[in-house]
């Protein structure tokens, strides 16, 4: 499949179309199709022919390139979803061949079948149209911002799981902390999103900057849930707490 540059994907429609695009921070034209760059102000040179570099350009996509057209045409099915059938009927469009001789080149039967293969193209144009301009519609919205709770820096796998927004934060505690966020822990969830909102929030029962044994890190969990030894694990696993290797001391990661 050919690859094909981010300056490709990002240049606009009509740019696309000729092949090339302006950079006015270099004065340069460049190439879409293979990124060779002609500096404005330099001649270039063809055959017995002197050329400026914009017209140049032009010169270099037909020579090297055959045309944007061809080489749109024949870029890979999962870039244009045009079938091999489609890209040859364009093609004998592009070069002005009619109905009847396309149906005769292609050994279609009839001049109607090709009729019917334009009015689908063009269905399909008009259809692209209006994807286009869903698209750059979604691009200029700007949707309310969603807030997401803060991450742990310490925490030692960074994933889906805390991609809480505040929203969903509250919702989670107000559901597993029926009477209230001071406890006790109405259920424990097994999915590891909702854990890491519940242990998030019983990080904020200890002081920062203070130094736990474990008898006072148990004293404050056991009125939360009945185990509170894996609540004392999953503030360690989820990052939030750390402690000794003996076990001897925790404290709350800043």
């Amino acid at each position: 499949m050919t690859t094909l540059s981010d300056l490709f994907w990002q240049a606009p429609l009509n740019d696309m179309k000729q092949g090339y695009i302006y950079q006015p921070e270099n004065d340069e034209y460049v190439c879409l199709i293979c990124g060779e760059r002609f500096v404005n102000g330099l001649i270039y040179e063809n055959g017995e022919q002197l050329y400026e570099a914009k017209k140049y350009v032009t010169i270099h996509i037909t020579q090297a390139h055959q045309s944007m057209f061809h080489f749109l045409l024949n870029l890979d099915k999962k870039m244009t979803g045009l079938t091999d059938h489609q890209k040859s009927i364009l093609e004998l469009f592009y070069a002005g061949a009619s109905d009847q001789d396309a149906a005769k080149t292609l050994n279609t039967g009839s001049a109607s079948t090709i009729r019917n293969h334009r009015f689908s193209l063009r269905e399909r144009q008009k259809q692209a149209k209006v994807f286009l301009a869903v698209m750059e519609l979604l691009g200029e919205h700007t949707p309310k911002k969603q807030t997401f709770v803060a991450i742990p820096a310490s925490a030692k796998q960074v994933d889906e799981r805390f991609a809480i927004t505040e929203q969903e934060n509250a919702k989670i505690l107000a559901t597993h902390f029926k009477q209230g966020l001071n406890g006790p822990l109405d259920s424990y969830p097994l999915k590891e999103k909702k854990r890491v909102a519940i242990i998030r929030h019983l990080a904020t029962l200890f002081a920062v900057n203070k130094t736990y044994n474990e008898k006072e890190v148990n004293a404050i969990l056991k009125p939360i849930y009945e185990d509170y030894v894996l609540l004392r694990r999953h503030l360690i696993d989820y990052g939030f707490m750390d402690r000794t290797l003996d076990g001897s001391s925790y404290w709350v990661k800043v």
